[in-house]
């Protein structure tokens, strides 16, 4: 694969079973970037060259499911024990006690699920998107199901297991291209699940994120992979429940936590009660907000570790 923008070259990484497709530069402190759904280490790239610079040592894992990362073929192997299991076992391979864990979409739920289940092996987190989600009564897809229906995305992926994987596979390049925008006017919601009717979508909406060629990293990785890997991480949410129970649920962690005021998932209004060292910073942006707003998303990164030293 040849990236389009500066980026480090890939190394594969044994850890706790598998292998990882591993994107490292620099020396310093260890910071590690974990990449959302559906997306990929290519998404840190605006980031790593600054962070470098700042005498960070940054590590950026393509995680199980993705990239040229291993995609074990069970559902189970994708629940929260092996994905932070595998971030204990790369701290350990580079030979760090602890580091910081940045994390966007899905990979804010995996650093937050770090946290809670190997708490002594992060000293800072960057969370972006996703704030921290209260484990509450009920596992999460049956709180989902009652409350957001069957055909919410997270509801569909687990109730209808490989319909919507087929769907992304038969129309990779258009799914990604409507996918990856910006700018997008609010819209009346369709019926049916959201992102089949975005993958059949002739029409994007919005701009695009990105150019074509940093767009063609993202088509690549997932025309290899295919989408079932990256989409089996949903259909453990309720496994994740059960495996968090004895955790403790206040993180008591320095945390960034950075949100777009477009984004569709929005703030945490009780977010200090579980996270009370928590800052929050809202950035103009819709979701993708690191490869959206590059600037500025590592200029508060880089601002508030440099007042955590």
């Amino acid at each position: 694969m040849t990236y389009p923008t500066e980026f480090p070259e890939p190394t594969l990484v044994p850890v706790n079973g598998v292998e990882l497709e591993v994107f490292e530069a620099g020396a310093g402190h260890p910071i590690v970037l974990c990449h959302g759904w559906p997306e990929h280490a290519y998404s840190w790239r605006h980031q790593v060259p600054a962070l470098v610079a700042a005498g960070y040592h940054v590590i950026v894992p393509n995680q199980r499911g993705y990239g040229n990362s291993s995609c074990p073929t069970e559902v189970t192997d994708y629940d929260i024990e092996h994905l932070t299991g595998d971030l204990v076992a790369l701290l350990d391979h580079y030979g760090y006690e602890d580091a910081t864990f940045v994390g966007h979409d899905w990979g804010a739920m995996v650093v937050w699920g770090l946290a809670l289940l190997h708490p002594h092996r992060v000293n800072n987190i960057i969370n972006l998107s996703l704030p921290y989600i209260e484990r509450g009564e009920k596992p999460w897809i049956e709180s989902m199901e009652q409350f957001l229906g069957g055909d919410y995305y997270f509801v569909h992926f687990n109730r209808q297991p490989g319909v919507a994987d087929a769907v992304f596979d038969a129309n990779t390049p258009q799914f990604l291209r409507n996918l990856f925008r910006k700018n997008e006017h609010p819209s009346t919601p369709q019926p049916g699940m959201a992102f089949i009717n975005l993958a059949h979508s002739p029409t994007p909406l919005g701009d695009p994120l990105m150019p074509e060629a940093d767009l063609a990293v993202f088509i690549s990785a997932f025309t290899t992979t295919g989408f079932t890997p990256s989409v089996n991480w949903y259909r453990n949410l309720d496994r994740n429940w059960h495996h968090l129970a004895a955790a403790n649920p206040v993180l008591p962690h320095p945390t960034l936590m950075l949100h777009g005021t477009r984004d569709a998932i929005p703030p945490s209004e009780t977010l200090t009660d579980s996270v009370p060292n928590a800052t929050v910073i809202t950035l103009d942006s819709g979701h993708w907000i690191q490869q959206e707003q590059p600037a500025q998303t590592t200029q508060a990164i880089l601002e508030w570790l440099a007042q955590q030293d």
